[in-house]
Order: C-alpha cells, then sequence, then structure tokens
C-alpha cells in the first residue's frame, strides 16, 4: 500500500489529488492547518487528517512524528500547500508581503521535506512532487499567447521560480529519491478566484501522474497534464 502525504489538502487542489489518490487504493494522509477543515475533508475522502502547518517548524516536526508513530513511512510527499499574494501594481509591495508567501511556497516545502526525509528513507521507492506552476517559468510569462503572461501577481510568480529551481537542486542532491515539479496549470481554485479554465481534476493530472509513476522513471523533471515540459 502507497502511503502518501499531501500538504494543504483540505481544499482545491490538494483535496482532489488526496480524492484521486484514495480511489488508486493509497493511503492518503490529508495534512491541512486547520483541524475542522482537515478532518472534515479527511472523513469524506476515507483519508486520514494529520495537522500541518508548514510555516512552522514545531508544526511540521509534529506532524513526522504522528506518521512515523501511525504508519511509519512515506512513500510519497506532496508539497502542494501555497498562497498566491498580492496581484497587480508591485509599487506598494513590502518586505513583509515577500516573506510570507515564500514562507508558505519555498521554506514550507524545506521544513516538511527536510522532516519527512527520514520517513521517506524507509520506502523502496520514495517520491516528492512539489506543486510548482507554469507561472514561474520565464518563457511562459513573457508568450503573450499564454495565459501566465496576461497576470501580474509578482511574489507568487518569484516564488514558483525559486521552486523549480528548489526542486532540481534536490533532484541532484537526493539520488536516493524521485524528486519532480508538477504545473498544474491555470485551473479553477480559491488561489484565483475560481477564474481557470480547467476543473480541479484537469488540475491535478500532472500530479496525479508523478505520485504514481513507476520505479525509475526519472527525477528532476517538470510536468504538466499533457507532459514533461521546459524548465524555463
Amino acid at each position: 500500500m502507497t502511503i502518501t502525504f499531501i500538504t494543504g489538502a483540505n481544499k482545491g487542489l490538494g483535496r482532489e489529488t488526496a480524492r484521486r489518490l484514495v480511489r488508486l487504493g493509497h493511503t492518503v494522509l490529508v495534512g491541512a492547518r486547520d483541524p475542522e477543515q482537515g478532518a472534515e475533508a479527511a472523513a469524506a475522502l476515507g483519508a486520514r487528517f494529520v495537522r500541518v502547518d508548514v510555516t512552522d517548524d514545531a508544526s511540521v516536526a509534529a506532524a513526522a512524528a504522528d506518521v512515523a508513530e501511525h504508519e511509519g513511512r512515506v512513500d510519497v510527499l506532496i508539497n502542494n500547500a501555497g498562497v498566491h499574494g498580492p496581484s497587480g501594481d508591485p509599487g506598494g509591495l513590502t518586505g513583509a508581503d515577500a516573506l510570507a508567501v515564500f514562507d508558505v511556497n519555498l521554506a514550507g516545502v524545506v521544513r516538511t521535506t527536510t522532516a519527512f526525509l527520514p520517513l521517506l528513507r524507509r520506502s523502496a521507492d520514495p517520491v516528492i512532487v512539489n506543486v510548482s506552476s507554469g507561472m514561474g517559468s520565464l518563457a511562459y510569462t513573457h508568450d503573450p499567447s499564454r495565459p501566465e503572461s496576461h497576470v501580474v501577481a509578482p511574489i507568487y510568480t518569484a516564488s514558483k521560480a525559486a521552486l523549480t529551481m528548489l526542486t532540481t537542486q534536490y533532484a541532484k542532491g537526493l539520488p536516493d529519491i524521485r524528486v519532480n515539479a508538477a504545473d498544474p496549470g491555470y485551473t479553477a481554485t480559491d488561489l484565483n478566484g475560481h477564474s481557470g479554465p480547467q476543473t480541479v481534476t484537469e488540475g491535478t493530472d500532472a500530479i496525479v501522474t508523478l505520485a504514481t509513476e513507476k520505479p525509475g522513471s526519472g527525477s528532476g523533471r517538470f510536468v504538466d497534464r499533457h507532459g514533461e515540459i521546459a524548465w524555463s
């Protein structure tokens, strides 16, 4: 039985990923900051709730200890938790704005990955999936034909660009673990006011693909629902 831990799994892409992986036979651990929402989601999906706030070292450590006690290992870690931050005119941005977004979207991934590495290394085929975005792609955000080029979200895009680079570095530095990034695409979620044209199921295609690949499928890749894409 594949044991999968997903951060930010109480709604949106995280919840839909959890739903789909439960249907595929995974033992899914719904990680969420809000106990009420997390417990509700887990009960509805047939998963187990584990409280985790990815911005808090103690909370992440406690979540890893909880999983160590109950499941004993993690086969797939999906770093999904994310926030959007300010959009539009960047003239009023503050350092606090930047730190708040990077604390979740980048530092949160670092905290969670570090805490869960001992559990992943107990797996016969450990996998990390970082939920990134084409919004962090220089090529996409400079291509007028793509929706990513028409959005001004300075800190979110910067955080996702940083996350894709972090993914490549983890892939190089952790040769015993398969580490890849997923681009969900422009999906209707709370993050964008449900403005995306894709359904949440379409938006989780790449995540589910990376979470269910066979051993030896490759590390250090950036994948969307149509296949592997360029990092740039």
